[in-house]
């Protein structure tokens, strides 16, 4: 689990709730920020907004749960992708291209890349693999994408359906202003539904969404360091040219890190 993304959501919210406890009224202080018809045309008219703009019903059901993503460690660490195609560079190099099928089936748990490895075992034509692959990638991008877009649409929808509701409260109150003693208490739970809205926009949703974007870019970067190394091994060429390709992109601290490590096999044959 990412803890990272779980302790920053409960520091924000127990933050929220130990400034407003600090009030003169103390912990009950908490009780005049919990207002259920606020609430409802917050919550409720954000959600409601980001259905209509869904694809349909299941498309909203996914992009509420993609916030579960964002507890999910990503595994792709660009280090250990050309690590592993500088192995199979050297195991073609020294045995040919067939021999990556049995490393394939047995070292290789990304589908992604074993789908690039068999595909060069087959004898794919080099643009129909590249082709085959950045096809993928592209789909993967914009699943990425829709989930990215729920979350930015329903923390801009929250703000607004929290103008909403203070609307309708400032009207309610100017309709009763008969009573000028309810006017303070009325205007405070008016002003709780932008309350909310902002809550909902910038504790759940900004964070996710950006947390999502972040993950997709090591996702993809991954991914497209991995196919630029298969398509290198396809052509045949040296391992340390392979090596000193792909560490182009990463920063120069973290190519370092691949070299103590044992890089490509230098040399011709």
């Amino acid at each position: 689990m990412d803890i990272a993304s779980l302790a920053g959501l409960l520091l924000a919210i127990i933050f929220v709730f130990i400034s407003i406890s600090l009030g003169d009224a103390g912990v009950a202080s908490v009780l005049s920020f919990l207002d259920a018809p606020s609430a409802m045309i917050t919550f409720g008219g954000a959600l409601a907004a980001c259905l209509v703009m869904s694809d349909d019903i299941k498309a909203f059901v996914g992009g509420l749960k993609s916030i579960t993503l964002i507890f999910k460690p990503v595994n792709y660490k660009e280090e250990d992708i050309i690590k592993q195609i500088i192995d199979l560079s050297n195991v073609a190099r020294k045995e040919g291209l067939l021999a990556l099928e049995e490393a394939a089936n047995n070292s290789i748990e990304d589908a992604f890349m074993k789908k690039g490895v068999l595909l060069i075992v087959d004898g794919t034509d080099p643009e129909f693999v590249r082709s085959i692959l950045e096809t993928e990638l592209m789909c993967i991008g914009d699943r990425h994408k829709s989930n990215i877009g729920f979350w930015e649409n329903l923390g801009s929808m929250g703000p607004a359906w929290g103008m909403i509701g203070t609307l309708v409260g400032l009207i309610n109150m100017l309709g009763n202003l008969s009573d000028i003693n309810a006017v303070g208490p009325n205007m405070a739970i008016a002003l709780i539904t932008t309350f909310y809205g902002s809550l909902l926009a910038n504790w759940i949703c900004t964070p996710t969404s950006n947390k999502l974007k972040s993950n997709s870019v090591k996702e993809i970067t991954a991914k497209t360091i991995a196919v630029e190394g298969l398509l290198s091994i396809q052509a045949g060429e040296n391992p340390r040219i392979i090596e000193e390709k792909l560490k182009s992109f990463i920063s120069p601290e973290r190519r370092a890190a691949i070299s103590e490590n044992g890089g490509g096999e230098g040399g011709g044959e």
